[in-house]
């Protein structure tokens, strides 16, 4: 049996007519008829009575009518689904989000895809750092990374995104808060709240250069998530230098101010050097797009 046989049934049956079905099927009438013979000779039931004027379902074939219409519609849903992947509309996606794209590309990527890709089941992973990221894309319980360079792996593949500058985030209560403008010199003598050393983190590196080069070297409090590390400073236990987009987090008793002659740090986005996902390729896609918007908001 094919599925030519079910459609050509699903016709006759619908049009209660040979003829009538063999001009809907674009095929000969005979041809047509020895089909019908053929599905009923393997089923070894009559599916159809015959008269001069007119084809009528049997009782089994009302009942085999149902199911040949239930099985073309599993075949063309599937053929449809399968394209739909293919074009990467359908598939699962896990990303990895550095500490200040979670607050500020997490929300409007994923935003944008579910309304035009509801189709991409998403795994969305914050504040992750840059080598948690890279070991996720190489295990591959990540496919897509937003992190901050460099990766020196040759296994993944970095396209830069932007470059964004550090700001400072004070206490609320803090003498320097009420000023617009401030400048490493001025944190000299200020206890630090920073993100991870030991090469875990490129913002502590750049920080840390930073602070050097203005001619101290900061006392730190390390932490390892951006919502603590702001945290912290609203409870006054330090100031911190935070990329801009981190000012998307809003936490009470914290202030956020631009930083004189600030270094910047990069955001790139990451994958697998080897990927082929379709969904994958939607998801940066618009991840592009999405960043444009950010990137015009500024």
């Amino acid at each position: 049996m094919e599925l030519r046989h079910l459609r050509y049934f699903i016709a006759v049956a619908e049009e209660c007519h040979f003829g009538r079905a063999a001009e809907r099927l674009h095929i000969a009438q005979p041809p047509l008829s020895q089909q019908i013979r053929q599905l009923e000779g393997e089923l070894g039931v009559k599916l159809l009575t015959r008269t001069t004027r007119r084809v009528e379902l049997t009782s089994a074939g009302a009942r085999y009518l149902e199911r040949a219409r239930s099985i073309l519609a599993g075949v063309d849903a599937a053929g449809e689904e399968a394209v739909r992947v293919a074009d990467g509309r359908i598939g699962r996606v896990v990303i990895g989000f550095t500490g200040s794209a979670t607050y500020e590309l997490l929300p409007s990527l994923s935003r944008r895809l579910r309304q035009q890709s509801p189709g991409i089941e998403l795994d969305l992973r914050g504040e992750l750092l840059t080598p948690s990221q890279v070991d996720g894309l190489i295990a591959g319980t990540l496919d897509i990374g937003f992190l901050r360079p460099p990766v020196r792996s040759p296994e993944i593949d970095v396209q830069p995104l932007r470059r964004e500058p550090l700001v400072v985030v004070l206490p609320e209560a803090h003498p320097q808060a009420s000023r617009s403008r401030l400048s490493l010199a001025d944190l000299a003598d200020e206890p630090f709240i920073s993100y991870p050393s030991q090469h875990r983190s490129v913002v502590h590196d750049a920080v840390l250069d930073a602070c050097q080069s203005a001619g101290f070297t900061p006392r730190a409090t390390e932490v390892a998530e951006t919502s603590t590390l702001v945290s912290f400073v609203a409870a006054g236990l330090g100031v911190a230098l935070v990329p801009a987009s981190v000012q998307h987090l809003r936490i009470t008793g914290a202030v956020y101010r631009p930083l004189a002659g600030s270094p910047t740090v990069e955001l790139a986005v990451a994958t697998r050097r080897d990927e082929t996902s379709p969904a994958v390729r939607r998801v940066l896609e618009l991840a592009e797009r999405s960043l444009h918007s950010l990137n015009q908001e500024v």
